[in-house]
């Protein structure tokens, strides 16, 4: 009976396939608040460029007391552009329900592969090659923070600027691995 062995060939070998290339790193993409609204009915931008900084992060993925900082970031920003309670209710809603084991378009670390191997991926630091790949795509990914920043300006001068520098100046701040 070759038919057994045959089924668990076509089984097996996309898990090996996929096991055998790099893991690429996608461009950045953002949708501004995913599953949620951007800003109020009044000002409907006030809080995006908050959920577009939070967005890179999520993008690059890496270890989950990043993630926290990324949580704490956007809480904050939020804070500042509308107050504590919408701040204190996305801040509840990231941590749940961006989880890097979520199968889910904006989970932490969304521009990587879910499975890193035969694993998911979950909070990886990157490695030398995937910093590499994040440094090669952030340029990009700055242009398409500041055209969205354009195309959607929040309605409050002081909100944008704070958050595209807290977005640019938190990579700056982060070690870079040794090359």
């Amino acid at each position: 009976m070759r038919a057994p062995g045959f089924l668990i060939f076509l089984f097996i070998a996309p898990i090996i396939a996929h096991t055998s290339h790099a893991n690429e790193l996608k461009p950045f993409t953002t949708d501004g608040c995913s599953m949620w609204m951007d800003g109020t009915l009044e000002q409907p931008n006030l809080w995006r460029h908050c959920c577009v900084a939070h967005d890179l992060d999520y993008w690059k993925g890496g270890s989950e007391e990043q993630r926290k900082k990324a949580d704490e970031n956007i809480q904050a920003c939020v804070n500042e552009a509308q107050g504590s309670g919408m701040a204190n209710y996305m801040y509840k809603n990231v941590r749940w329900g961006g989880s890097p084991y979520w199968m889910n378009y904006y989970r932490w670390g969304y521009g990587w592969d879910y499975l890193d191997g035969l694993w998911p991926r979950g909070y990886k630091v990157p490695t030398q090659d995937e910093q590499a790949q994040i440094d090669r795509l952030l340029p990009a990914a700055y242009q398409l923070l500041r055209e969205d920043a354009q195309k959607n300006p929040p309605t409050t001068s002081s909100a944008s600027s704070s958050s595209l520098n807290g977005a640019t100046n938190s990579d700056a701040n982060e070690e870079s691995p040794a090359k």
